[in-house]
Parts: C-alpha cells; structure tokens; sequence
C-alpha cells in the first residue's frame, strides 16, 4: 500500500524516495540514507505494520531534526499518538496520525484520510493529501488533534466489520434458500438502483464472479484490531454497539472448526428435550 501511495504521490509532481527492506522496490539502502536523500524541513510518511511501527518511528527520532514531521498512516491504535507526539515533539519534530483507507485500488481511484495532528503541519503537508485524496471535494478530513485520524480510522473499520457481516449473512441465506438459483446475479442486481449498493458490494460481486461457490476461500476470518478497539470504546463510553460487537465476534466463530459453544448447546437441547446429538 505504501508503495502504491508513492506512485500515487509522484504522479502529482512530487519527489518521493522510499525505503522499503525489500531492495528491490526501495529508493534508499536504509532509514538514514532516506533521511540524507530528503531536503529539510522532511515529511517521512510511515506505513508499516503496526508490530514495528514503534521500532520505526524511534529510529526516526534520532535521525530526523527540528521542523521535520513525521505521519503515521498504518493501522495503529489511537492511545500510542499521544505519547509519539510528545517524544517527538520534545526534539522539534511534528507528528501526525492518518487514517488510509483504500486498500489495493488507492493508487487509482484515491485514499479516504482522515488525519488527526496540528493545523500548521496539516496545512504544511495539504500538497501531499491533495495528491492522495480522490478528486473532488470528499475524502479527505482533518479530524481533530493527534489521535483522532487513527481514531476515525477505528471507527471506519469497525463500521467496516458490520456492513461486511450483513452482506455475508446475506450471502448465507440467498444460499440455503430453495427458491434462489443464481445468487451471483442477485448481488449483481444490487450494484445499481439499490439503497445496499456500495464498493464492499462491488468487491463481493467481483469474489464471486471469480469463484461462484467461493470454494477456494477458507470460512477463517482475522481481525486486525481496529474492531476489538472500536467496541472497547463503545463500552467506555457507554455507546451501544451491536452490531459491529456482534460481527466482531462472528469472526471469532470462523476459527473453530467445531465451536465449543455449539457443542454445548447440542447436549442441552439432547439432555432436556431428547434432541439426537449428530456426530
């Protein structure tokens, strides 16, 4: 994604030099030859997996000088901002947080940002977003103060997991029914003149255009985080949370093989009403 968030950049007009382990995709031999290789004041815009995020941004501490900023735009946790902000911040370095969502499809169509920071490294860096941001007057935000883009971003996600659960529960029941034939072309139906259309729709019609029966996809979903967060926060501030609560935890199900749960429901209606336990 980063690296297609550079093209993305340099097609704007922008010069952009990338550090990547991998040397083939990668402008600069390490983080400090990146460092030399930028004019001051440097905007290094970080988008790595949130378990070396830390790592990164340290190292970036000692190589970076007063003026320069530095982004987060991956997936971390919106309480890690605050306490980067203030460590850079006590050597003159800004800091801000971006939520990017895009995905593979970003360097085409354009990223939704939703960045938390200062106003004046928010203006300082406009010339960046612009080239990001998809055309037109939406896409973009600056959400509030350091933490609230990864905080937007959380939320984003988590609203992600609940539209993503509802087509599939969808999916399921178009399935099982003995009166629907083609469920494909119902989904296709929807892409246009439906209040459900949506890209996650779009997205869903092109898996099953690919795979009918999707019987090359394992029924194991991951999270990632960003949900788990986002119904932690329901729960401090006393917000319901239903839905995404409910197709959080519907991911969990896809890692047992044979739940647990279900088991134990299985022996109850077999204990109290003589229901066949099927093996």
């Amino acid at each position: 994604m980063g690296g297609n968030m550079r093209e993305r950049i340099r097609a704007a007009g922008h010069d952009v030099v990338g550090y990547d382990p991998r040397p083939e995709i990668s402008d600069a031999a390490s983080l400090a030859e990146l460092v030399e290789k930028l004019a001051a004041p440097r905007v290094v815009w970080v988008m790595v997996p949130s378990g070396v995020t830390e790592d990164i941004i340290e190292q970036l501490g000692g190589l970076l000088s007063a003026g320069d900023i530095v982004i987060d735009g991956g997936n971390s946790k919106f309480s890690d901002d605050g306490p980067r902000a203030e460590k850079l911040g006590a050597l003159g370095i800004g800091y801000m947080d971006v939520g990017v969502s895009g995905g593979v499809w970003g360097i085409s169509n354009g990223y939704a940002l939703m960045v938390g920071g200062d106003k004046k490294h928010v203006d300082h860096c406009m010339p960046i977003f612009e080239a990001l941001k998809p055309e037109g007057e939406f896409g973009f935000a600056h959400a509030g103060p350091v933490g609230a883009g990864h905080y937007s971003k959380m939320v984003h996600n988590g609203i992600e997991y609940g539209l993503m659960h509802a087509y599939a529960e969808g999916y399921e029941l178009l399935k099982a029914s003995e009166l629907v034939h083609n469920v494909p072309e119902v989904f296709k139906s929807w892409r246009e003149g439906s209040v459900v259309k949506s890209w996650l729709l779009d997205l869903l019609d092109r898996a099953l255009d690919e795979d009918p029966e999707l019987a090359n996809i394992k029924g194991y979903a991951e999270d990632t985080g960003e949900g788990r967060w986002t119904v932690e926060e329901g729960i401090r501030l006393a917000v319901p949370m239903n839905v995404i609560a409910a197709s959080l935890f519907a991911r969990f199900t896809s890692r047992q093989d044979d739940s647990p749960a279900i088991k134990a429901v299985a022996a109850l209606r077999n204990q109290f009403g003589g229901h066949a336990v099927k093996r």
